[in-house]
């Protein structure tokens, strides 16, 4: 399996006061921007990422870190065979990703992603 990044995601909702924090003090960069879900990057080190995001409609749960891989099917068959609790179905979002979300032994709330490509 390829893991491709690991970021850490916080559920705010001061999402105004939470970019002026991580862009004036941090010096982080916003790369991705949807109104209820900002991406920040290092300008150094474009790997060094965390996401803020506000409860979602669409989820029973916010995530607390989002791992990206090459083939989240792949993992997703891989979670259902070990029978792991999965609290999001596999999904393809509007906004681009196949996604799940899967409990980790401690309870703590993983989203397992891939990029869908572009058509």
């Amino acid at each position: 399996m390829t893991i491709k990044r690991v970021v850490p995601d916080i559920t705010s909702e001061r999402m105004d006061e939470s970019r002026k924090f991580y862009i004036d003090c941090l010096g982080m960069e916003l790369a991705m921007d949807m109104g209820w879900i900002m991406t920040f990057v290092s300008p150094s080190n474009p790997t060094a990422q965390l996401t803020l995001l506000q409860a979602q409609e669409s989820a029973p749960a916010n995530p607390q870190v989002s791992i990206e891989v090459a083939d989240v099917d792949a993992v997703h068959a891989k979670a259902e065979e070990l029978g792991l609790p999965i609290v999001y179905p596999l999904t393809n979002e509007p906004w681009g990703v196949r996604r799940f979300f899967v409990k980790d032994p401690n309870g703590v709330i993983i989203n397992v992603m891939s990029h869908l490509e572009a058509k």
